[in-house]
C-alpha cells in the first residue's frame, strides 16, 4: 500500500476522501428529502447539476457547510445552557455554609498604575467579615508609575497587621508574571485574587473560601457585575453581556457539571493544585484561561457560586474595549492552541465534559470563522451557485447571530434579563449588533496577529485596562 509521508500529501488525501463521504451522504441526502418533499426536487436537481460540474464550488460549498454546523452547535449549546437556567435543576452546593473552622486565607489584588480604584478595594476588603486572624492582604503593586504605591503604603501603615504590600519594581511585564512571584508570601493553601477595581461584599471571602472544604476543588469563581452600568450605551450593553455570560452560562455549566471557568478575579485557586499543575505560567495573556484547564486536564473541579457577586468597572470607551477584547483573544488562542491536545487525552474527564471544554477553549476562534463563512457564500454567490447559498445562508446567518451576538447569545441575554428581575433592559437587545460586529472584527483581528507574532516570534504585550473613577485619596 503506497503511504505519503508528506504531510501536504497526507492533507490532500484526507481533504478528497472527507469531500468523496461528503458528497456521498448529500446524495443520500437530497434523495431522501426529494421524497418526502417533492417541491424540492427541481432545487436539489439544480444543485447537483452545480456540484458536479464545478469541482471547485464543490470544495467551497463542503467548507462552508462544516461553518454552517459548527454555527449550530454553538446556538444548540447555548439554547441548551438558557433552557436548563428557566426549568433545569440549579446547583448551589456550597452556599449554605456560613459556620465552620474557616481555613488561612490570603487575598492577593493585582494592581498595575490603579490610583483611582486600589483604595475602593483595600476598604472593602479591610471591612470583610472573614476572621481577621486568619485574613493576610497582599496588594501586589507592579511596577506601577503613578500613585498606586504610596497609597498602598498608607493602608499598610494603618493596618499593618492585616496588609502585606508586595512592590514589584522590576521582572516580566503581565498580571500572570506578577502573580507568580507573589504567591510565596501567601499563608495557607487558599489563594484568593482580585483586581483593583473591584468592590468584594462583606461576606464573599466566606463564600469564596466554602467550596474549598471539598478536597477536589481546584479553582472558584464567582460573578462579576459592573458598578457603572449606566454610565453610557456601551456599558448597557456591556452589562447585558456579564449578566448572560455569567447568571446563565456560567450556572448552566455549573448546574450541568461541565466546565465552568476561572475567571482570574473574583475568584480563588488552591495553591498546591495549582503547584501540582506547574504553577502559573508567566507568559499567558489569559492566565485564568490558562489554569482552568490545566487544572482540568489534571482531574481538579472548577466550582462557579452565582450568588458570591463582585463589582467591577467595564469599559466606557470603545477603544479601550476593542483593546480589552484583542487582549482575551489572544490569551484564549494561545491557550487552545497549548491545551487543546490534553483536554482530549485527559484521563480524568468525561466525554460531555471533553466536549464543553474544546468548545468553551475555541470560543475566541469562531469569530474568524464566522467572517470565512461569510466571504465563501459571498464568494459562492458571485460564481453564481446561488441555489446552494439560498439553501445554507438563512441558517448561517441566524445561528451565527444567534451565537456569537456579543459573546452571549439572544436566548442567554433574554433570560438573563429575567433572571435579574430588570425586563426594561431587553429593549437594548437590537442594538447588541453593534457588539457583535465590534467584537467580531477586533477578535478576528487579534487572532491574525496571534498567528504573526507566533510566526515572527514576537513577544505577546499585556495591555491594562483604562480606569474611570476619581483618584483614590493617599
Amino acid at each position: 500500500m503506497l503511504v505519503h509521508r508528506n504531510p501536504v500529501h497526507r492533507i490532500r488525501l484526507t481533504l478528497a476522501a472527507t469531500f468523496a463521504f461528503a458528497a456521498l451522504l448529500a446524495d443520500n441526502v437530497a434523495h431522501a428529502t426529494t421524497l418526502a418533499f417533492p417541491v424540492l426536487a427541481p432545487v436539489f436537481s439544480k444543485l447537483e447539476t452545480s456540484l458536479h460540474d464545478r469541482p471547485v464550488v464543490t470544495d467551497l460549498a463542503f467548507l462552508l457547510g462544516l461553518i454552517v454546523l459548527v454555527m449550530m452547535a454553538y446556538a444548540a449549546r447555548h439554547i441548551a445552557f438558557t433552557l436548563n437556567r428557566l426549568f433545569g435543576k440549579q446547583r448551589h452546593p456550597y452556599l449554605d455554609i456560613d459556620t465552620a473552622d474557616w481555613p488561612m486565607l490570603t487575598v492577593f489584588i493585582a494592581a498595575h498604575n490603579e490610583e483611582k480604584v486600589i483604595a475602593g478595594c483595600l476598604t472593602a476588603l479591610l471591612n470583610s467579615d472573614y476572621p481577621e486572624n486568619r485574613l493576610k492582604i497582599v496588594p501586589v503593586n507592579d511596577r506601577s508609575q503613578d500613585r498606586t504605591q504610596s497609597i498602598i503604603d498608607g493602608f499598610a501603615q494603618r493596618f499593618p497587621d492585616r496588609i502585606h504590600p508586595f512592590h514589584r519594581l522590576t521582572g516580566k511585564p503581565g498580571k500572570a508574571a506578577a502573580l507568580k512571584d507573589a504567591l510565596p508570601l501567601a499563608e495557607g493553601d487558599i489563594a484568593l485574587i482580585f483586581d483593583a477595581d473591584y468592590i468584594p461584599g462583606k461576606g464573599l471571602l466566606r463564600q469564596l473560601a466554602a467550596p474549598f472544604f471539598d478536597p477536589e476543588v481546584g479553582a472558584v469563581m464567582g460573578r462579576v457585575v459592573p458598578v457603572n452600568g449606566g454610565s453610557n450605551l456601551l456599558t448597557r450593553l456591556l452589562d447585558l453581556e456579564r449578566s448572560a455570560g455569567y447568571q446563565v452560562d456560567q450556572q448552566a455549566r455549573m448546574n450541568l457539571r461541565l466546565v465552568p471557568q476561572y475567571g482570574g478575579t473574583v475568584g480563588g485557586i488552591r495553591r498546591s493544585a495549582v503547584d501540582a499543575v506547574g504553577g502559573w505560567n508567566d507568559d499567558a495573556l489569559a492566565e485564568d484561561t490558562d489554569i482552568t484547564f490545566r487544572l482540568l486536564i489534571h482531574g481538579w473541579k472548577t466550582v462557579y457560586s452565582n450568588r458570591s457577586e463582585c463589582f467591577e468597572e467595564v469599559p466606557e470607551e470603545w477603544s479601550v474595549r476593542i483593546r480589552q477584547v484583542r487582549r482575551w483573544a489572544k490569551g484564549h488562542n494561545q491557550v487552545l492552541a497549548r491545551q487543546w491536545r490534553g483536554l482530549w487525552g485527559s484521563r480524568f474527564l468525561s466525554a460531555r465534559e471533553k466536549v464543553d471544554g474544546f468548545m468553551l477553549l475555541t470560543i475566541f476562534a469562531v469569530p474568524p470563522l464566522l467572517l470565512l463563512g461569510w466571504g465563501l457564500a459571498l464568494t459562492l454567490y458571485y460564481l453564481n451557485a446561488s441555489s446552494l447559498v439560498a439553501l445554507v445562508l438563512p441558517v448561517f446567518a441566524v445561528m451565527a447571530y444567534g451565537t456569537l451576538g456579543n459573546f452571549a447569545t439572544f436566548y442567554e441575554i433574554v433570560m438573563a434579563v429575567l433572571l435579574d428581575g430588570n425586563r426594561r433592559r431587553v429593549r437594548l437587545l437590537p442594538i447588541n449588533l453593534l457588539c457583535f460586529f465590534v467584537s467580531l472584527f477586533a477578535i478576528t483581528w487579534a487572532s491574525v496577529e496571534l498567528v504573526t507574532d507566533r510566526l515572527l516570534q514576537r513577544e505577546l504585550v499585556w495591555h491594562k485596562t483604562l480606569r474611570y473613577r476619581s483618584a483614590s485619596p493617599t
